[in-house]
């Protein structure tokens, strides 16, 4: 889209962290997790850490393919990485590894991922 470039029509930087925020919950929602659920349990999928590495820019009027998948788990944590490639030139504009959590709300505390994850995803509480 336009708004995400700058005078000169390369992408900005923020931009990729919506594409990125799309392609996780697309990602969520085909491992079975739902914003019904999710608001049922009161359980959410919280970002901890965020890394981005970016290869080459993206220009107005490229089209974008946004790849991801959930990484290795432990405990509470899980890691997700997505790749940012342009499809016509088959480029890697970017490289992102991300850190989310299990988050009970309101008390804001961590819960252990369900047996099985991430193929048997579903929320308890």
């Amino acid at each position: 889209m336009y708004f995400d470039t700058d005078a000169g029509g390369v992408v900005h930087n923020i931009a990729y962290l919506r594409f990125i925020e799309i392609a996780r919950t697309q990602l969520a929602i085909s491992m079975g997790m739902s914003f019904a659920e999710i608001a049922r349990t009161k359980i959410h999928p919280v970002v901890v850490r965020t890394e981005i590495d970016y290869k080459k820019p993206a220009l107005l009027g490229d089209i974008l393919s946004v790849n991801g998948h959930v990484g290795t788990h432990t405990g509470g944590r899980f890691h997700v990485e997505f790749e940012i490639v342009r499809p016509s030139d088959g480029r890697l504009l970017a490289a992102c590894h991300q850190v989310l959590a299990l988050v009970q709300m309101p008390k804001g505390r961590v819960v252990r991922l369900p047996e099985g994850f991430p193929e048997s995803f579903t929320l308890e509480a």
